[in-house]
């Protein structure tokens, strides 16, 4: 029995998520489907990471275990068989006890907003036509540096022995009439990284001049 780290790349607009579901159409499930018809046995993978519906990922990690060789043009039959929107961009042999969740190293977000109206950043981010603070956001994008306890951040029905992370990265950044915040660490939270998003808005109380859509 072999175990392979499969490197993959996806838009999840028409996605539930990443891991797989019942009854749902998530990415994890077009990859365990394809590998499955090329391979012509049953396989499941194992993801490093989870997304949400809609979020995409630039690289994301999974690991299977086959006895068979590997199909010897496994990324370009799979890339002919999975849909568009999900490539594979390499396979790589790796020792049994190689895992892609806990071997990772790091993990990091992106979240954009864009400030005028572009049809082609429609998917790939927020459209928010309102004056920003950056100075406020970046104050308050740095506070998160000084923690590594981030029980506050995480959602409670979840299966960990430790609530601490050692973040790496947070910042903003203004290129044109893109707003990116970015965000790195060794490991995420479940929901620690979207509660941060939405309290960091929250904390920067002129976040926006002239208040919230729909605000006062």
């Amino acid at each position: 029995m072999a175990r392979y780290f499969i490197e993959v790349a996806y838009m999840g607009g028409r996605f539930s998520g990443f891991q797989v579901q019942e009854n749902t159409l998530t990415v994890q499930s077009e990859i365990d489907r394809g590998i499955s018809v090329l391979m012509r046995e049953r396989v499941e993978t194992t993801g490093s990471s989870r997304t949400d519906a809609g979020v995409h990922a630039r690289q994301n990690f999974l690991h299977f275990d086959m006895e068979q060789p590997l199909h010897p043009q496994f990324v370009y039959k799979m890339n002919a068989i999975l849909p568009p929107d999900v490539v594979v961009k390499g396979v790589y042999p790796v020792a049994d006890e190689a895992h892609s969740r806990f071997a990772a190293t790091g993990r990091a977000y992106e979240y954009t907003l864009y400030t005028s109206k572009d049809p082609f950043m429609r998917d790939r981010g927020y459209f928010f036509p309102y004056r920003l603070d950056m100075e406020l956001l970046q104050a308050a994008a740095e506070v998160l540096m000084e923690y590594r306890d981030f029980t506050t951040f995480s959602k409670r029905n979840t299966q960990v022995k430790t609530f601490n992370c050692t973040i790496g990265e947070s910042v903003w950044r203004q290129d044109g009439e893109r707003i990116v915040y970015n965000v790195s660490a060794n490991r995420f939270l479940r929901g620690m990284v979207r509660g941060w998003w939405v309290r960091c808005c929250g904390w920067a109380g002129a976040f926006v001049a002239g208040g919230f859509p729909g605000g006062d």
